[in-house]
């Protein structure tokens, strides 16, 4: 490769799309089981296919990682787009960093590797977390003009904020999770009471 980073394409023919369809299914149930240093080795056997086919579609972990969460990503920057101009700015960053949250918070080590590819053009991830990260900024921007999020709260700080609420989420043990109240308190800081 050329140091770009390799996203990971559906192939065109059936025989390719079938075997990229069942490591990606394969990836997704092994990284919310496992993590994201899942053996790539036991996601090509569940996948029923060799380990040079799944580096032939995926030749690096952070290739599958991104393809195993693109559509989360995707979702992400959609729902951003849908909420831009909503009547209540504030109820609008709040829902979408719900979901932002949820999303980061897929499986354990997702929030790293999308912290990473938040600031390395390198990274599989890194256009999609790019998009996510401008819908997020638009979103404060627009409470800020409301009047309802503090004005010095930058989006860096923002993601900042979500990552650790997702950390929280993605660390939770014995069915405990405290990320509700964690973003809550979150949210509390940041926004400007209402009169």
């Amino acid at each position: 490769m050329d140091g770009r980073a390799y996203i990971a394409q559906r192939p065109k023919r059936a025989d390719g799309r079938r075997n990229y369809d069942a490591i990606l299914a394969a990836a997704r149930k092994a990284f919310e089981s496992a993590g994201a240093d899942a053996s790539l080795e036991d996601i090509a056997s569940q996948a029923g296919v060799a380990i040079g086919t799944l580096y032939r579609h995926f030749p690096t972990r952070a290739s599958l990682v991104e393809a195993a969460t693109r559509d989360g990503l995707e979702n992400l920057v959609s729902h951003a787009a849908r909420l831009s101009g909503a009547p209540d700015p504030l109820d609008a960053l709040t829902a979408w960093m719900r979901e932002a949250v949820a999303h980061f918070s897929t499986f354990r080590g997702l929030v790293g590797i999308l912290a990473q590819s938040m600031y390395d053009e390198g990274t599989p991830s890194h256009t999609m977390c790019n998009a996510m990260h401008s819908g997020g900024a638009d979103l404060l921007r627009a409470a800020q003009a409301a009047g309802s999020v503090r004005p010095d709260l930058t989006p860096d700080e923002l993601f900042d904020l979500l990552s650790g609420a997702a950390w929280v989420r993605e660390q939770a043990a014995g069915g405990r999770d405290g990320s509700p109240r964690f973003l809550q308190l979150v949210l509390e800081g940041i926004t400007i009471p209402r009169a």
